[in-house]
Order: C-alpha cells, then structure tokens, then sequence
C-alpha cells in the first residue's frame, strides 16, 4: 500500500506528524480518527506520489468540486433535514440532482460510509481537500449536540460570506493588475516595434543622438535581440514563485507581505480578519471550546501569517491569558477591536461582540473597494505620465535636431 504523510492534532489539541500506510487519503483519514487524531493534512509521500503519477494524469480534465458546489449542498442539506428527511435519503435526493459528476461520486461515497456504521463527520472527513477542518469540527458539534440542520445553516451563511469576502478582494486587485499589464504590454510593443523604425530614421540623418535616446535605443535593441529569452525568463520566474509560494515557508512570507503591499495590504488584512471574526463567532455560538475554536478558524482565514498570530492566541489562552490579552499579543487588531473584545469577554458575549467585529471589518473593506480607483489613480496616472514623458524626450528631442543636420547638408 501506498505511504501518505500527514499533519493534525491529538485530543489535547498538540500538532503531530508522521507517515502511515493506507489504500487512499481517505482511508488514512479513518485510521487518523480511530485513533483519536484529527488530520488537517494528507499528502502521498515522495514514493508514493511518484506510483501515483501516472494515474493522476487520467484526471486532469476530471470537474472538480468547487466552493459553489460546498455552499448549494450544505444549504440543501439544511432544508432537507428541517423538513425531517432522513440523512441516509436526503444524500441520495442530493446525489441524484447533483449537475456536477465529482460531486455525485463524492455524495456516493459519503452515503457508503454511513452504511458502513461510520458517522457523518469522519464520512465527510474522507475528502479533507473538499471539507476543510473548520467544516468537519462544525459538523461534529452539530453531531454532539443534536442541532445538525441549525449547523449547516450557521455553515451556509459562513460560506456565503467567505466567498462575499473573496469576490470583494479580488475585484479591489482586478483594475490595478489590468493597467499595469496593460503599461507592460504598451512598453513591449513600443521597445520591438516603434522604437526601432525611429532609430533607422536617426541613423539615415549621422546625427548625434542625446543620452535619453540612446539609451531607449539600447534597450529596444535588447528587447528585440532577446525577447525569446525574457519571455522564458518570465516564464521561469513565475513558474518559480508558483513552486516557492507552495512550500510552507514561502506562502508564509508571501501572505505576510501582501498585508504589507501599499492600499491592496490593508484591505486584504481587513477581509482576512472579517473572516476570522465571523468563523470565531461561529464557533463559540455553536457550543466549541474556545481553545479548540481558535485552532479550528486559524485553518479557514486563507492566510499563514494570520493564522500563526490566532495559533499564538490559542497557544497564551492554554497558558492561562484571557482572550483580551491574547488578542493584544497578537499585534493585528485594532485598539477599537481589543475593546470590544474586552467588552464581549466582561460581559459572556464574546460570540456577538465577535460578529459585531466582523461587520465591522466586512463594512470597512466595502468602504476600501468603493474608493480604490479614487486611491490608485493619482498612481497610475503619475507613472502613465512618467512612461510618457521619457518616450517623448527621447523620440522627439532629436527630430528638433534635425532641421539643423538638413541644414548643414
């Protein structure tokens, strides 16, 4: 059998790693939770990735399940199990009318294991790069406590907000990723084409060309003699920033240093605390622990810096710190956030106070994404004007030159 890494959490909360054997990823989930360890990741190792390389490439054009798909089954379920249908029919209701195939096969095998004696959640936890941990913990609390369609509702709407919050950020970074691919595309194609038929005109006339221009000169030269070349540079370091932002270290500097890029920084760290506020308030109102809520929400906040400031929290509340205190260590929310934390935590309204931040934040980044264009245009508009400026002095500086040069002649 195939070997599979895996990373979780013991029963006292404690991250373990180690290597074990099974049929698939999913079954490896089963004897993970047989043995009281919850899994957050599960990877083939290196020998066992490459036997099952071969039978990846068969799945490449395989539909895949989205977070759409996520978002209508857990509303689904909800409806169908308030109107006291039986999981084990509602799931083949679902299976039947799903459009997509994976999701189909994916509802088939949840259906076998709950033949099988398992329970829902550790059905579910078959397919952990479907159902994140958050999701599974919650489905487990609604298990415990018998409040399975009230779960998935509080799940649904966490899930409709997730991608609310998503949508909302990459269309703040839509409009100033087009102009400045738009800058880039207007240099190349004025370094391969126009400069050059400019540079021919100069030549014919013998005349002395500025610095500026012969410096344009030089570099549409270079653009032209070896575009093939950048264009496999580019290609490469992309290819390279892709590998590095997977590892675990690089997608840690890199999400800590998008909270610092320029106007995007602060309304990426504000969408990112908005959902960790609402999956904190989630949690707490859904019966969680407070420790084990921290490390449940700091895996659904889509950022690794974040998510190690929430791990430290966890970590300063099992020593005793209240969340007040926690949360100032964490050194990323607001003083107007730590009291109303302060205030939540003195009155046992911790969850409210909770969405109340989520609002909050979730008001503040809307407010962010409607005066983007108004922050990014003065930049766009002084670098347009520098790029301008430059093409001009060093294309027309010299055609003042050359009545003179005709002159002489």
């Amino acid at each position: 059998m195939p070997a599979f890494t895996y990373r979780g959490r013991n029963g006292a909360g404690e991250i373990v790693n180690g290597t074990i054997e099974g049929a698939s990823a999913g079954a490896v989930a089963d004897l993970l939770f047989g043995s009281g360890i919850t899994p957050t990741e599960i990877r083939a190792a290196p020998a066992a990735a490459q036997q099952m390389a071969f039978e990846a490439g068969f799945k490449l054009f395989k539909p895949k399940i989205g977070h759409t798909d996520i978002l209508l089954f857990t509303r689904q379920i909800h409806t169908l199990l308030k109107a006291g249908v039986p999981i084990m029919r509602a799931l083949a209701g679902l299976q039947e009318s799903s459009a997509n195939p994976a999701m189909k096969a994916l509802l088939k095998e949840v259906r076998e294991s709950l033949d099988s004696g398992r329970e829902l959640s550790h059905a579910l936890a078959r397919h952990p790069k479907v159902f994140t941990p958050f999701y599974l913990a919650m489905v487990r609390v609604g298990e415990m406590t018998g409040r399975l369609e009230e779960i998935f509702l509080r799940l649904f709407d966490h899930l409709a907000f997730e991608r609310f919050m998503r949508e909302q950020v990459r269309s703040a970074l839509r409009y100033p990723s087009f102009v400045v691919l738009a800058m880039a595309v207007a240099m190349a194609v004025i370094n391969i084409w126009v400069i050059p038929a400019f540079a021919k005109v100069f030549e014919g006339f013998g005349a002395e060309l500025p610095f500026l221009t012969r410096l344009l000169i030089g570099i549409s030269n270079f653009f032209v003699a070896w575009w093939p070349a950048l264009l496999a540079g580019l290609a490469g370091l992309a290819g390279g920033f892709k590998a590095w932002i997977g590892t675990r270290r690089g997608r840690y500097l890199w999400d800590k240093t998008k909270l610092r890029i320029p106007i995007a920084g602060k309304i990426v760290r504000k969408a990112t605390l908005a959902r960790f506020a609402r999956s904190f308030a989630l949690a707490m109102r859904s019966g969680v622990p407070v420790i084990q809520a921290l490390s449940n929400v700091a895996q659904t906040v889509d950022n690794d810096f974040i998510a190690e400031k929430i791990e430290n929290m966890r970590t300063a509340i099992e020593h005793g710190d209240s969340v007040l205190r926690a949360a100032i260590g964490a050194g990323v929310f607001t003083p107007v956030v730590l009291q109303m934390i302060a205030v939540g935590e003195e009155t046992g309204a911790l969850d409210e106070m909770m969405d109340e931040i989520s609002g909050m934040y979730q008001s503040e980044v809307e407010y962010e994404l409607k005066t983007l264009a108004q922050q990014i245009e003065p930049i766009l508009i002084v670098m347009l004007g520098v790029m301008v400026l430059i093409l001009a002095l060093g294309v027309f500086l010299p055609l003042w030159d050359l009545g003179k040069v005709a002159i002489k002649r």
